[in-house]
Parts: structure tokens; sequence; C-alpha cells
């Protein structure tokens, strides 16, 4: 048996380190993971982008576990390739445990006939997952949320509920990507919960709904307290962006804006050493192919 899936991932309006509530959108840019059963008896795991091998395992043995299932009953190849980068605040670590719970159970429930996984039971054996392989402090419920529903998120993450969830317009995302990376699981916590009475006032707007606004504070909150430049993001607000500020716990900033200020966006961020990516909001979130 075969499947193929695409597994989006996420950018932040609300980082939930600091508060435990969160918020987050889906975004194209996805991990596309083959799966192909085999008869030699082994697992292989294969990656054109560096994803983590360990947190690979760690999905498929919560998964095998779930159903009750012996290594030795099932071998099979996984193989990813992706546009979307790793470890740049993107919600890669979600997207790829998603991706790697919901086509492993696909398969086990068709070919040992037991009942498929709901939606919610995917997304927790997936934060379980990158919990497990220390890819995460908080467990990101509303990243790993935003990248298996697409649309937006707007989250508890301490006990995994969603407070609201909706589709957005599919505008232009504009992502900055400095020439460093970062990773979550070695942020300063303590600085984070520092300024949490700040983030709380973020997430009640994004509550609301003016998902933007909320986007705009969150960046220029945790740009502070994680030392990233912040000009990044007013640069893109002063050039026509809806929203823009820092993703995730960096290294990537995004901007949100009409096709007709890209450009500007981009002349805006040459001054500042990086990459930029071209995507949009996606609200299909992850899919089979």
């Amino acid at each position: 048996m075969k499947k193929r899936v695409s597994a989006i991932g996420s950018a932040t309006i609300i980082n939930a380190i600091a508060t435990g509530y969160g918020s987050a959108f889906g975004i194209d840019l996805d991990i596309i993971l083959d799966f192909k059963s085999t008869n030699n008896g082994e697992m292989k795991f294969s990656s054109d982008i560096g994803a983590s091998t360990n947190l690979m395992e760690i999905c498929v043995k919560n998964v095998l576990n779930y159903f009750n299932i012996s290594n030795e009953d099932i071998s099979f190849e996984i193989k990813t390739k992706s546009n979307l980068p790793m470890s740049s605040g993107l919600s890669s670590s979600s997207a790829l445990s998603n991706g790697i719970v919901l086509g492993l159970s696909s398969i086990i429930s068709h070919e040992f006939n037991k009942k498929p996984l709901d939606d919610f039971d995917i997304i927790n054996l997936a934060i379980d997952s990158s919990l497990e392989a220390g890819v995460t402090i908080t467990g990101a419920f509303d990243d790993a949320t935003a990248s298996y529903f697409g649309g937006v998120t707007v989250t508890n993450n301490e006990y995994r509920e969603i407070i609201h969830k909706e589709n957005m317009d599919e505008l232009p995302v504009l992502v900055f990507m400095p020439n460093f990376h970062s990773s979550s699981a070695d942020s300063d916590v303590s600085k984070m919960k520092l300024l949490s009475p700040l983030v709380e006032t973020a997430f009640e707007i994004a509550k609301s709904g003016d998902y933007f606004k909320a986007l705009n504070l969150n960046g220029l909150i945790y740009a502070s307290a994680l030392n990233f430049n912040s000009q990044i993001a007013i640069e893109a607000l002063s050039s026509g962006a809806y929203a823009s500020g820092l993703s995730g716990t960096g290294s990537s900033f995004i901007a949100v804006c009409e096709e007709e200020h890209i450009d500007d966006i981009k002349e805006s961020w040459s001054q500042f050493e990086g990459e930029i990516i071209e995507t949009k909001i996606n609200n299909k979130g992850c899919v089979f192919k």
C-alpha cells in the first residue's frame, strides 16, 4: 500500500509559551510524506530536508502502540520532501508529526481492519510525540491544529482545547528568514513569561477576531523578549502589510498583505540579510494527495 500526505506549516498569531493560550494559521508551505508498505521486515526513514528521524521514529512507535501492533507485524518506508523550512518558527515539527501519524494510522486501519483515528486522536498523538522528542516546549496545540485543519485556530494549549476555528481569506504571506535558525525548545522561557500580561492583551484581541492586530502586538512582544530585530516587521507594515511579526520563537518573520504590496515589502526587506519565501494562507490543512 502507498499513501502520500501533504502536511502544512503554520504561522503565529499568538505564541502560547508565555500564557498557555495561542493562535496560529495555516500557510501553504508543506512537507510531503510518501508511505510505502514493504515486506522486508524493516522500517526505513529518509528525508531531503533534514527532518528529525528521531521525531519520525517516536511518532511511528506511538501509533503502533496505540493500535497495539508489534514492529514485527508491519514494515514500511517513509520518505519526506519539503518546501517548509525546518527550525524556523513555521511549525515544521507539528507538520512532520501530524503527517506521520495521519499517514501511518490510515495504512494500519486499512491493513489491520482497525477503527481509524479521529482528527483529535491524530493531533494528540502527534503532540505527545513532539513532546517526547523534545522539539516543543508547550506541545504547540495551536500550531498543530492550524497545521492539521488549516485556517486559523485560537486555542487553550494547556487543556488542548480549540476556542475558535475558522477559514481566512487566502491572502499572500511573505516569510523572511534571517541567516540563522533557532529552536523553540532552546528558547528562554523565563524571559517570555515576564511579558505574559502583554501577551494576554494580545490574546484577548485575537479572541475578538482581530487576528492581524494581535499578530502585530505578539510579534513585537516576542521579538523584544528574544532579541530579534523588530524593524523587520515594522518595515513590512510601513510597506503595506496588514500584519507582520515574529513567527513562533523565530527566526522567521511573516507578513500578510495584498498582492499589490508584495514587491514593496520585499524591497523593504532587502536591507536585511536573509531569504524571502512567497506563500499564502492555507485553509485545507493536512490532506492526502
